[in-house]
């Protein structure tokens, strides 16, 4: 990836210190690791930030930086990469990983209609809760390894073409 689009897209640490998720963390976040752009802190970031978009609960910032405080990797990717699951998206990548789930576990996909009531969380949740977990982890899995390899070698094509071409100009300025 370009080292100048990150720069663009991700904010200053001192903005992002100030948000209320952040705050949390204190002064740990001074760590440079945290907030440099070198090759394997953003792509570590990158796919550990779509394996915790797998996470079926609504605390996925706070996994990010939690997350990338142990591991020390860059944050605003971690955190930005975990957007990719949205409102509009969730429905699909939820459903997605329970039928991988329940391919995982050879077991038949069961029809459900949701109800938000508590009587459909304590009795219709039972038959699907199992093939929704393990496929949460599976594309968790799938999802971080193929972030992580494919961010990767795109990143490391650019830098070799970046100096390829760097090289074959100053071999035809000294010629």
């Amino acid at each position: 990836m370009p080292r100048e689009l990150l720069k663009r897209i991700c904010p200053p640490p001192h903005a992002l210190q100030e948000r209320w998720f952040v705050r949390l963390f204190g002064a740990r976040l001074s760590d440079p690791h945290l907030w440099t752009l070198h090759r394997r802190g953003v792509t570590y970031a990158f796919g550990a930030g779509l394996a915790i978009c797998f996470i079926p609960l609504p605390v996925h910032l706070l996994t990010a930086c939690t997350v990338a405080m142990i591991w020390r990797v860059n944050i605003p990717v971690i955190c930005g990469t975990t957007f990719f699951l949205n409102p509009f998206t969730a429905m699909p990548v939820y459903y997605l990983a329970y039928r991988v789930g329940a391919a995982l576990l050879h077991s038949p996909p069961a029809h459900f209609h949701f109800h938000p009531s508590w009587e459909w969380f304590s009795h219709g949740l039972a038959p699907v809760w199992q093939p929704f977990v393990v496929g949460c982890f599976a594309c968790a899995l799938v999802a971080g390894v193929l972030g992580w390899l494919t961010l990767e070698l795109v990143w490391r094509w650019q830098v070799r073409t970046r100096y390829r071409t760097r090289h074959e100009r100053t071999a035809a300025q000294s010629a």
